[in-house]
């Protein structure tokens, strides 16, 4: 065993000493072809060999030569470390040694087995060959770890090179900052004369920028909650409840849009379709507004009264009244065979109306009073109807007692107020009225006269009174009216929000009221002639006794009797007393007992429960299925007694509107 390496370290030194001299001397193909020839040769009488052999070999190969020779020796030392442990071959230059042969010699066998064996070889290795060709030279000990480990972090860079989608939309405001523009022009479906940023911003009194950010992001569909914890940036910060108001707002503008169009569609079809009527659709903000433009051409509408002098052919006067009052003749229209031109007057009546209309539904002229009316006192006015004075039922009347003779600013009214006048104008109780200030409709009259519809030309005097009495009917007819309609409306749809959000409040706080867990509770609902209703339910809300007691009757001391046996029976300490009919005195029936200690040994304590929509809950369906072997009366005393246990889990079984927690129930 001994003379065996022996063997081997003068077979493998015969062609180290063969390979070098043709390496440093001559690179002529000839004698690279003879080397690869050589090849297979050793490798096929080496492949039994062990690896760990050829390493000490190697070694001791590379160490005495010069630094030319050294590299070589590398070359060589790579190649027959590969050859014995790994199919790889590293180097370019024996790669083109390796495939000349292929081409050239093909008759051994022994070449085209070791073609067979190196192609896999140089598929292999193929990939990282000529990167890491630098460093297999400078490293003694080659190994093939390293460069596969190198390989696979290549991958993982290449692969993940871009950063995450979320890194990038972040980038603009890391730290929540405001994103004033996402970029784009915002397109609406129905297109009008005003821009739906500008007028939901002046609705909401939210910026035009957030504004127009909440237009984006609803287009593109995404829903409150995650604009308001995701996109706190392009919103400003604002809250849940803000953002459903401009939704809300939105969806009343694309509403009017969207009706004004329709109504346009119609009226085109029709032939009543006019550049001033159109002009003054695509003004209209809210429904109301559209209501007042397009009430004379409704369906079925007999016309306005400037309508029907339209269709008399008093429009052309009425213009020229403006444009060119020079050339007017008034009398040139009379007919004494039509109606409504049968005289001046009537002539004059007619241009008085088409005057009116043409200021009613002017932008800027409405725009002007509106302004006019926020800077002075407006108030609101209800009193007795005299035909409910007369035949009312009394007691209606009196519950409106306090809104018999009420005024007050349209800026400072209640809410509550607001639905209570309501109400009662809807009874026929009440007379309601928008009182605006004389100095308005002054001053409103003197600047159409003067500034907004100046003639552009003297004025006959006939002509100028024709002109101011046009101005004052506008306002007393048409403009008086629309901004008393406004007013209201806009009063009620303020607190119509804000009962609504109080019962959200109330019923917040109600439905958080802290349980009372872990003992058994008596429920008394109270009650006179039909006695009082007591319910004993377990520390998990099952009843476990029901019961009728009549304490308001005479029988007082005899029922205590009972409800102390009762009490010490089910070990129960809390009696829950319902808030209705009889309350006070069952409650100081309890007390007094409590008082002299007549429970003893049990310390009983007692609280009153509100008890709002029990009876109601008492009939109804979810009752019948959940205790369907109890009288409705001694339902309503175990629901007193659950809502103190667990108040969450008693009170979603009723409809909210009957658990007496709003504005008006």
């Amino acid at each position: 065993m001994a003379s065996q390496p022996r063997r081997v370290k003068s077979v493998t030194k015969a062609p180290k000493s063969e390979e070098l001299p043709s390496f440093l001397n001559s690179t002529s193909e000839s004698e690279e072809e003879e080397e690869e020839a050589w090849e297979p040769k050793s490798k096929i009488a080496r492949k039994p060999r062990l690896p760990k052999k050829t390493e000490a070999k190697t070694k001791k190969a590379a160490a005495p030569r010069s630094t030319v020779a050294r590299k070589m020796v590398k070359k060589v030392a790579i190649k027959e470390e590969m050859d014995v442990s790994l199919p790889i071959a590293p180097v370019e230059d024996n790669k083109m040694q390796l495939l000349k042969p292929k081409e050239e010699n093909a008759d051994t066998k022994s070449k085209s087995l070791n073609r067979v064996l190196e192609v896999p070889k140089k598929i292999e290795i193929n990939s990282f060959q000529g990167q890491n060709q630098n460093s297999l030279m400078s490293n003694e000990k080659p190994s093939t770890s390293v460069p596969v480990m190198k390989q696979e972090k290549c991958e993982e860079e290449f692969a993940f090179d871009e950063p995450p989608s979320k890194k990038i939309k972040l980038n603009a405001s890391p730290e929540g900052k405001p994103v004033k523009k996402l970029g784009g022009k915002i397109k609406e479906e129905f297109e009008m004369n005003w821009d739906i940023v500008q007028a939901l911003s002046e609705i909401t009194n939210v910026e035009p920028w957030v504004c127009a950010n909440l237009l984006r992001l609803f287009q593109e569909e995404n829903t409150i909650p995650f604009i308001a914890r995701y996109r706190k940036e392009l919103i400003n910060n604002l809250e849940a409840d803000a953002l459903r108001e401009v939704q809300h707002a939105l969806e009343e503008l694309r509403t009017v849009a969207r009706k004004t169009h329709t109504m346009i569609q119609k009226l085109k079809k029709e032939g009543k379709l006019s550049t001033s009527l159109l002009n003054g659709l695509l003004n209209c903000r809210t429904l109301e507004e559209l209501d007042h433009v397009s009430a004379p051409y409704k369906t079925g509408s007999k016309g306005t009264k400037a309508q029907r002098a339209k269709q008399l052919g008093l429009e052309p006067a009425a213009l020229s009244l403006l444009q060119n009052p020079v050339e007017l003749n008034l009398f040139s229209y009379i007919r004494p065979n039509t109606k409504g031109l049968e005289n001046i007057q009537e002539v004059e009546a007619g241009v008085q109306h088409i005057l009116a209309d043409i200021f009613a539904k002017d932008k800027d002229t409405l725009d002007f009073i509106r302004k006019l009316c926020q800077q002075r006192y407006i108030s609101i006015q209800s009193t007795l109807a005299k035909v409910s004075s007369k035949s009312g039922n009394e007691k209606d009347i009196d519950k409106f007692q306090l809104y018999h003779e009420f005024s007050c600013n349209i800026k400072n009214i209640q809410h509550h107020q607001i639905l209570a006048i309501n109400r009662g104008e809807n009874l026929k109780i009440l007379t309601v009225k928008v009182n605006i200030p004389d100095g308005v409709k002054n001053e409103f009259c003197w600047w159409c006269v003067n500034e907004r519809w100046k003639p552009k030309q003297f004025l006959k005097p006939e002509f100028m009174r024709l002109f101011r009495s046009s101005v004052e009917d506008a306002y007393k007819r048409l403009i008086y009216p629309l901004l008393c309609r406004e007013f209201r409306s806009k009063l009620t749809s303020d607190a119509e929000k804000e009962s609504v959000m109080m019962f959200g409040r109330n019923l917040r706080q109600l439905l958080l009221t802290s349980p009372v867990r872990g003992r058994a509770l008596m429920g008394v609902d109270p009650g006179y002639k039909h006695g009082c209703k007591l319910a004993i339910i377990s520390p998990t809300s099952q009843i476990l006794h029901t019961d009728v007691v009549y304490l308001h009757s005479g029988q007082g001391f005899r029922e205590a009797e009972k409800i102390k046996r009762l009490l010490l029976q089910y070990n129960c300490s809390t009696v829950v007393i319902g808030n209705g009919t009889a309350c006070r005195e069952t409650e100081a029936y309890f007390a007094d007992l409590i008082m002299k200690k007549y429970f003893a040994p049990l310390d009983v304590v007692y609280c009153i429960a509100n008890e709002a929509g029990a009876s109601i809950y008492s009939v109804s369906p979810e009752a019948s299925k959940e205790m369907p072997d109890l009288d409705p009366n001694l339902r309503s005393a175990v629901s007193i007694a659950r809502r103190v246990q667990d108040p969450l889990a008693e009170l979603v079984k009723i409809e909210p509107k009957h658990l007496g927690v709003g504005m008006y129930q």
